[in-house]
């Protein structure tokens, strides 16, 4: 029998973490519902040092939910959010998932190409944004059918004695109640909602096999896909993080809320865990180390979830005596490589354990982690797969086939936090999820003996950078329509830590010259500055395949030995 059938990796798991979970019979409201009868008088969320209760979060949420509902939404719409982290995300997100409608995240950072895109795949005729973004969803093709967008302010949520520091505009509380105006012009604002009556409590709940969000990934062909994720699924995944961290005790911890709330990481850990263990939510609308350490003074931290570069900048400023990490009990690691040097940085001021997990959006998103046990974990690896969880190794080109132990395969996953499938691609769907609820992740890998994971390369183009995916072909769509680019070709080229640089590789028309400052331009209109090209590098033509395909691994192989070469031939006339 293999290994993996056996789950024989469970014999290394912390002491008290479960070989499996007691899976949700309820939806995500009722799980807020139980905290908040459970944790009443416990803080929440904090923001900027302003904590909120989870009766007052129960209580805001039952009441945004109303003034939804009379906004029009209903059960199974869905209803796009665009803002930061910030405790109106957290409000809105729980109030849309009450009514039984479909959460749609989007990173409030996307142009106008990126919201497009995506807006026409799932439809959402309500929005919830930042007030700041709010012009931007209103400058939308009005073919797109959107119909209110609530603005978020969320100076709001901010201390008063800090608002006024900042010298923000701050209404009298007379004006307040009487004149609820929205922020931004032409919108619907998020303190109107949050005046309106308690939603009642007759009103139909969703149930656990009903959708709760749409997360979009780029998943394993590079184009953007909706993931359908259920109410089961995060609620599931929340329990199997639970129950891999068993020493984290309910309803005393403080969860740092560093990730952003749109990406898949930050929604599990900000939103969803952090309620079912009855903790502290702190939140930070961006990622800052000044205002972490500013928050630590009153909350202190006691579970980090974030990506190598921020533990990393943490640890720095740990060393530095500016920031106490002393009551840390658990940091986990995703969305890329964690190098061991960054490791036993943050190990040496945190003392306690950081670990490398291992998901995907469409794993909701955890599914592999390290244990937290110093005698067992294997750091460099991704660890083994979590509670309730199953995998295989298989054959890429044939996914019904095992490989042997120690052979190099893709993964499939298993368990109650596998998605539902990609909204309105059946096609799509039916290659990724395969029978048995087998997820294909692209993914190649090699699993020891003990069953602990290593991935050595990945089966999917897709660039890793800050923790976020980059489609190269989204990429090249947008360089390719500069004038005198004739193609292109982009590549994540490393730059240590397990994060790449997004390269583009220009074959110029005839006659053409380097328009740099064009194609730098044409980056900033259409992409995220995540997935913006560093660095331009023109080529004569591109290597491709016989059927007319540009190779990008080779592309990229020449561009790492063009760099190595460099540097050997400076190290050279240095010397």
């Amino acid at each position: 029998m293999q290994l993996n059938e056996q789950r024989e990796w469970n014999r290394f798991y912390a002491e008290g973490s479960p070989i499996d979970i007691e899976l949700p019979t309820g939806s995500l409201s009722d799980l807020l519902d139980e905290r908040v009868a459970q944790y009443a008088g416990n803080d929440a969320i904090a923001f900027f040092g302003k904590a909120l209760s989870y009766r007052e979060l129960g209580d805001r949420v039952a009441r945004v939910a109303e003034g939804l509902r009379t906004l029009g939404v209903k059960q199974g719409d869905r209803v796009a959010l665009v803002m930061p982290n910030a405790p109106q995300h957290v409000i809105a997100f729980y109030a849309v998932l009450r009514l039984g409608a479909i959460v749609v995240e989007h990173n409030p950072l996307y142009t106008h190409d990126e919201l497009e895109v995506q807006f026409r795949d799932h439809g959402a005729q309500i929005v919830i944004a930042w007030d700041k973004v709010a012009p931007l969803i209103q400058s939308l093709p009005a073919d797109l059918g959107i119909g209110t967008i609530v603005a978020v302010n969320i100076t709001t949520a901010m201390p008063r004695a800090m608002r006024l520091a900042l010298a923000l505009p701050i209404a009298k509380a007379k004006e307040s109640r009487n004149k609820l105006t929205a922020s931004a012009p032409g919108t619907v604002s998020f303190t109107t909602l949050e005046r309106s009556r308690p939603l009642d409590s007759a009103h139909p709940r969703p149930v656990v096999t009903d959708v709760a969000c749409l997360q979009y990934t780029s998943g394993t062909t590079g184009s953007p896909k909706g993931a359908i994720i259920t109410h089961g699924n995060l609620w599931a995944n929340a329990r199997q993080g639970k129950a891999w961290m068993p020493n984290f005790l309910p309803g005393k911890g403080s969860i740092y809320g560093l990730l952003p709330m749109f990406h898949s990481f930050g929604v599990l850990l900000s939103v969803i865990y952090a309620v079912e263990t009855g903790s502290r939510a702190v939140l930070f609308p961006t990622f800052d180390p000044e205002l972490v350490s500013q928050a630590a003074k009153k909350f202190p931290p006691t579970f980090i979830p974030a990506v190598p570069p921020m533990f990393d900048r943490l640890a720095r400023v740990a060393r530095d005596g500016n920031l106490d990490l002393s009551q840390v009990v658990y940091s986990i690691s995703g969305a890329m490589t964690l190098t061991p040097a960054v490791v036993n940085r943050w190990e040496s001021v945190a003392g306690s354990m950081l670990n490398e997990g291992y998901g995907l959006t469409e794993t909701s998103p955890v599914a592999l982690a390290n244990p937290f046990d110093e005698n067992t974990r294997k750091i460099g690896t991704i660890g083994i797969p979590f509670p309730s969880t199953d995998i295989k190794v298989v054959d890429p080109n044939q996914p019904t086939v095992e490989v042997a132990l120690g052979e190099v395969g893709e993964l499939l996953i298993a368990g109650p936090q596998v998605f539902q499938g990609y909204w309105n691609r059946p096609e799509e769907t039916a290659a990724t999820l395969l029978e048995g609820g087998w997820l294909r992740t692209g993914d190649l890998v090699v699993q020891d003996e003990d069953g602990f994971m290593t991935v050595v390369d990945r089966k999917k183009e897709l660039i890793i950078t800050g923790g976020f995916n980059v489609s190269p072909s989204e990429v090249e769509r947008v360089m390719n329509a500069v004038d005198g680019v004739a193609e292109t070709a982009v590549v994540g080229i490393p730059r240590g830590g397990g994060a790449e640089v997004v390269t583009a590789v220009v074959i110029l028309e005839e006659g053409a010259t380097l328009d740099e400052d064009a194609l730098r331009q044409a980056a900033r209109e259409h992409l995220a500055e995540y997935k913006r090209p560093t660095s331009y590098v023109v080529w004569e033509e591109l290597p491709k395949s016989l059927i007319g395909k540009v190779l990008r691994r080779i592309v990229r192989e020449t561009l790492i030995a063009d760099r190595k070469a460099t540097r050997a031939v400076v190290a050279d006339d240095t010397e």
